[in-house]
């Protein structure tokens, strides 16, 4: 005959899949789950918690492995959040459960998952830590690469919330070394990553031909940026760098355009703009024909180019010649830009001629303060003519009517910049630059085209431009 006190006893046991997780009764717990599957992610009332929430914060192992080991139709959830936001991982964390977060983390549960108030498994274990003076768990998430400098949505860091007692030394000297750590394996990465950086910058770099001086201030910018990188992942706090508004001052056809398009590249890559998106404007993209009209139609302009690099072509037309002249709205456009070039939303590039360039400097006394940068695109001879003959060659894209043909081996540079010399003068080269290329190269196509029989069947000949296409290109342009 059974006694009062057994009765009583067995009345009391759980019979809940949460109650039997809790318990750590794994015989009961598999029979209970294996009759019902579609407990394996049941939540409980009130709190959310799945049977591994529980059972991972009473640290019952058995059930922790059977649970990851489950292979049933369903899935186990491995990161199910309970009311707070927290994964089983952060309830096994929170109470110092080190054998069922190895478990959890051996099977990869995510060891920086957050809960609501921002807070990381680690930051628990160390609140745990503090008042059981017990860091194993602690030093398996640190195994797992747990990050010591993630922020709680206060901004403070497990290292932050120890106190200054003499319990939390050890503890605060095991996160203080593995954060020095985890800083110089990040900066060993950026180090990588700084590389290939810079020689994809250097690519971009070797199709600009000339600009001695502005590419020598681009791997400036490019290093110092890069080291700030470097500098961060090391834990230095330090100012953030803006890039400068410039100005881009020389004939059409010196690169202006180009430039601006491989420092947006720069400028993105090295994580200072959020595009590498180039806005390119002229006068009429901003300037509106009547009153009221210009404000709006330059402020769509400056929010379309947010997040990149707006360029102004031929800015000086913005400024008309006459200051007598009271119905040009140019001035108003030019003004609506210099009020955002503060925010640090966008840079600015203002590009054209020399000399006109200077009505528009001295239009607004704010200009040099906000525009530091003045780059000079000289005017290119007749050598950096061809070899931006030979780059483009070696360079077409897929759609270019130039695409699958080559030059004659006898084309080399200083051939072809031998002929530019002569069958060009000085004011036309200065007045085209890099402008002259693409048409005198399609004239070339177009003559190699009109040379060749029907009957030809020399795959090489059919597809490979000679010196005396090149001649005919350029003598057609002239005329």
């Amino acid at each position: 005959m059974q006694r009062p006190q057994d009765q009583r006893s067995r009345s009391a046991r759980p019979t809940t899949i949460h109650a039997y997780a809790q318990s750590g009764d794994l015989l009961a717990f598999q029979k209970l789950l294996r009759d019902n599957p579609f407990l394996l992610n049941e939540r409980n009332p009130v709190m959310a918690q799945t049977p591994l929430h529980v059972s991972a914060g009473y640290n019952r192992a058995e059930i922790v492995k059977f649970l990851l080991d489950w292979q049933g139709s369903e899935n186990i959830e491995l990161e199910a959040t309970n009311m707070y936001g927290e994964t089983p991982l952060h309830m096994a964390a929170k109470n110092g459960c080190n054998e069922a977060a190895r478990l959890l983390l051996s099977h990869g549960a995510f060891v920086e998952a957050k809960a609501n108030n921002g807070m990381t498994p680690l930051h628990l274990a160390v609140w745990y830590s503090i008042r059981s003076e017990d860091c194993s768990t602690v030093k398996t998430l640190l195994e797992y690469n747990a990050d010591c400098s993630a922020t709680d949505n206060e901004g403070m860091t497990p290292l932050n919330h120890l106190s200054k007692g003499p319990g939390s030394q050890k503890l605060s000297e095991l996160l203080n070394w593995h954060l020095d750590e985890q800083r110089k394996r990040r900066a060993l990465e950026a180090c990588g990553e700084t590389k290939a950086k810079m020689d994809e910058l250097e690519n971009e770099l070797e199709d600009i031909v000339g600009l001695h001086e502005l590419k020598i201030q681009l791997r400036k910018w490019a290093k110092g940026m890069l080291l700030d990188e470097r500098r961060m992942a090391l834990g230095l706090k330090i100012g953030a760098r803006r890039p400068p508004h410039m100005a881009f001052l020389g004939n059409p056809g010196t690169g202006k355009t180009m430039v601006a398009r491989v420092l947006g590249k720069l400028l993105h890559m090295v994580g200072i703009l959020p595009t590498d998106r180039v806005t390119e404007v002229q006068r009429t993209d901003l300037v509106g024909e009547f009153v009221g009209h210009t404000g709006p139609k330059t402020r769509r302009k400056i929010k379309e180019a947010e997040g990149g690099i707006l360029f102004v072509d031929e800015a000086y037309r913005l400024i008309p010649m006459q200051k007598t002249d009271d119905k040009d709205y140019g001035l108003e456009a030019l003004e609506e830009i210099m009020s955002v070039m503060d925010s640090g939303k966008v840079v600015v590039i203002f590009a054209g001629y020399s000399e006109p360039m200077k009505r528009v400097i001295a239009s607004n006394e704010g200009f040099c303060r906000r525009v530091t940068k003045f780059f000079h695109f000289n005017d290119f001879n007749s050598e950096e003519l061809a070899m931006i003959l030979h780059i483009k060659m070696n360079n077409q894209a897929e759609d270019s009517l130039l695409y699958g043909f080559k030059l004659h081996s006898y084309c080399s540079v200083d051939v072809v910049a031998t002929m530019i010399e002569r069958e060009t003068t000085e004011k036309q080269r200065k007045e085209m630059n890099g402008g002259l290329v693409d048409p005198m190269l399609v004239n070339a196509r177009e003559n190699l085209d009109l040379r060749l029989n029907f009957d030809c069947v020399d795959i090489d000949e059919l597809r490979t431009i000679t010196l005396e296409d090149l001649e005919v290109g350029l003598r057609l342009l002239s005329q």
